[in-house]
């Protein structure tokens, strides 16, 4: 008899596209498995018209989902890795990180124009504040315009001309096969990813050890040692989508290099430092990235954003 595999995951098409990879994999390694692909609407798939720094940002895109989990409606949930809260649901956690795909942000123009060809006061297209703050602090001509919806919604819209270019994550452009759409890779000294950005997160139950031992082979040590030093480095921040943070670690001959970004909304203010550390004290070096950024003026910029004190 087979062992029955439920996935909950978005219906966008990549969201299916990603879950039918670990489906795929899963599969190929176990062949006695059935697995079911359950499509979950989450709030940041049926609020489309606002801005996600205006709806909370937090959980937008994973909360029903991991509400699916607990109940034991779904056995296990793909989720892109940037999508997921620092905090996890008691009971619940991110039981394998698969090995990230390129990180970087691309720009897609009309017009095939780089960054620095398109014309001032030129039209972007991303509700994405990391991204508004990044670019406004490398040209601050240029007019920031709120975009949400799916990658084709998105790329629709550009051709409409309702934008002169849009900005989107490239590992999704090419899981998608929209890779000859691409205008500029955006080096990460223009543009930092967000955190997790081209990874993907595996969450399961903590009391199913069963499944847990199916979905360990996809685990990549070296995506998840860099992802938690992002996420850590996120977490102290007490960071989401209503502030533009930013953090992208590698290892290379086991030396982890991480380098975090607070701005302001304007990209005006902004405070960019790396760190390095060993594997082991990854997360460690998070933490303490991001005191040293809240300590040369990262506090300022987030109290101003948060209207509180930061501690």
């Amino acid at each position: 008899m087979k062992k029955q595999l439920r996935i909950g995951t978005r219906g966008s098409q990549l969201a299916l596209w990603q879950a039918n990879w670990v489906k795929e994999k899963l599969v190929r390694k176990n062949s006695d498995l059935d697995i079911e692909i359950v499509r979950i609407r989450t709030t940041g798939d049926k609020i489309l018209d606002v801005p996600l720094a205006k709806v909370g940002g937090k959980g937008l895109f994973v909360k029903e989902i991991e509400t699916a989990l607990l109940d034991n409606s779904v056995d296990l949930a793909v989720h892109s890795m940037k999508d997921v809260p620092t905090l996890l649901p008691e009971g619940l956690e991110i039981a394998a990180v698969t090995e990230r795909k390129d990180p970087r942000d691309v720009i897609i123009s009309r017009e095939g124009k780089t960054l620095a060809q398109l014309p001032e006061g030129a039209r972007i297209g991303t509700s994405s504040l990391r991204r508004q703050a990044q670019l406004s602090g490398y040209r601050p001509d240029l007019v920031m315009e709120p975009l949400r919806g799916n990658i084709n919604t998105r790329l629709q819209k550009l051709r409409d001309g309702q934008y002169d270019a849009i900005v989107l994550a490239y590992a999704g452009v090419k899981r998608l096969g929209w890779e000859g759409e691409v205008t500029q890779i955006l080096d990460t000294d223009i543009m930092l990813p967000a955190i997790g950005q081209g990874a993907l997160g595996i969450e399961s139950r903590e009391d199913d050890p069963g499944t847990l031992e199916l979905i360990l082979f996809l685990n990549h040590p070296e995506t998840s040692i860099c992802v938690r030093a992002e996420r850590a480095f996120l977490r102290r921040l007490e960071g989401g989508c209503q502030v533009p943070i930013a953090a992208y670690a590698t290892v290379d001959n086991s030396t982890v290099t991480l380098t975090g970004l607070v701005a302001g909304l304007d990209g005006e203010k902004r405070i960019r430092m790396e760190l390095r550390s060993d594997e082991a004290s990854a997360e460690e070096a998070g933490l303490e990235l991001a005191e040293q950024v809240l300590d040369s003026g990262g506090r300022e910029i987030l109290e101003e954003i948060y209207c509180r004190e930061i501690t």
